[in-house]
């Protein structure tokens, strides 16, 4: 497997991954990831004979992002690297490409000397990502309830 650098011409193999994730990913449209790929310090593709078969999408702090998740770490952390999105294909989950991508990240943020920020849903409910985050170092640090939705707030120093 090949861990490189997304490019914008890959964007509509990645909404497509991203629908997959539905609704642990969180939707958005073509236009809305390549618009998070603008703000991204580090956007990284697995890749297996050129297929994408996942991707992670991180974002530095204080960029434009309106997403209000992101807005909780920027108002109690100066410093990190916010995992917006991971995503893999249905059919190729459970064959080590979030693990791949993520240990990426995680080297990503330790040259940087930075934690990791992530939020995983706790409604609806995502027991495997739960898993996934706990199993990488991830501890809790809040909980941001939406409403309707609520998520796990995440920290990997």
């Amino acid at each position: 497997m090949e861990i490189r650098a997304l490019t914008s011409s890959e964007v509509e193999a990645m909404w497509t991954i991203n629908e997959q994730g539905l609704p642990g990913t969180g939707q958005v449209s073509v236009d809305e990831l390549a618009v998070l790929m603008s703000l991204s310090n580090l956007s990284l593709g697995a890749y297996v004979e050129g297929e994408l078969l996942g991707f992670v999408i991180c974002l530095p702090p204080d960029t434009t992002y309106g997403s209000l998740n992101y807005a909780w770490f920027n108002k109690r952390y100066d410093a990190f690297v916010y995992v917006d999105r991971i995503a893999v294909l249905t059919a190729r989950r459970n064959e080590g490409v979030g693990s791949a991508l993520y240990r990426r990240v995680a080297a990503f943020a330790e040259e940087r000397g930075v934690p990791v920020a992530a939020e995983v849903n706790l409604t609806p409910p995502n027991p495997g990502s739960m898993r996934f985050h706990q199993r990488f170092g991830f501890e809790e640090v809040g909980v941001l309830d939406h409403g309707n939705k609520s998520v796990t707030m995440f920290l990997r120093s």
